[in-house]
Order: C-alpha cells, then structure tokens, then sequence
C-alpha cells in the first residue's frame, strides 16, 4: 500500500503516507460544500502535475550537473461542471537564467514527459510555461 486516507467528517480527510508517515489533510472547497481551508482532492491533482515535473526535472538535472534549487511552480486549477471535473491546469514554471538552451530544451522536454502529466485524462488541457527567469 502507498497511502490510507481517513474520513474525518465535516468534507474533511486525513491522507497518510505510509512509508514516511507524513501526512496532510483535504478539504471540499467552498464552491463545493466545504470549508476550503485545506487543499480540496482537485487541488491535489493540480498541485501533483507542478511537484511531478519539477521532481523529474530535478533528477534530470542532476546528470545533467545543474542546479535548480529554488526553481518554483504557479499552479491554477480551472474547474468545469456537469459533470464536475478538472477541465484545465495552469502551471508556470520558474527557473534559474543561468542555463545553457541546450540543457532548458531538455529539461522542458523532461518535464513535459512526467508520470502525472500521461496519468492525467486527455481532455484536461494543460498549458505549461517555463521561464528562465531568476
């Protein structure tokens, strides 16, 4: 098992990671019956994409021998309904200006090609950007 999530009550769960025992909790959102002060389940899919390829651009990086320590992600979440659904993610990705463009296009390519990215459904548009800015 990788995880148990325990409902709470109140739209609220408890989600433990069972290796390291970490653990975080989610919330409904407030346009869905929640109190919104926590991240909601949708949330977590969005924020996963961000933390996904950030992670596999980190372990590409590190062969590569540069350092994107510090490199962060925007993540925005866009909702449709009927059903209710993730309809788009937003993620801008920013990184640090002292990359070679040989080593940015593979790591675009790299981060484009995460597992949650080709786990996601096909019909949630993602629009990635990548700015090689600090």
């Amino acid at each position: 098992m990788t995880s148990k999530v325990t409902y709470k009550g109140n739209l609220r769960t408890s989600c433990e990671h069972l290796k390291s025992g970490n653990t975080f909790i989610t919330d409904a959102p407030t346009d869905n019956n929640g109190k919104g002060e926590a991240f909601s389940p949708t949330d977590t899919v969005a924020t996963g994409l961000a933390s996904c390829m950030l992670t596999v651009m980190g372990i590409k990086a590190n062969g590569l021998g540069v350092d994107l320590k510090n490199s962060t992600a925007d993540v925005t979440k866009h909702m449709a309904s009927d059903p209710r659904r993730i309809a788009k993610i937003e993620v801008v990705i920013q990184l640090p200006s002292n990359v070679s463009d040989k080593h940015r296009k593979i790591l675009e390519r790299t981060a484009n090609s995460c597992p949650v990215h080709y786990s996601l459904h096909p019909d949630i548009e993602k629009q990635i950007s990548f700015h090689w800015i600090h």
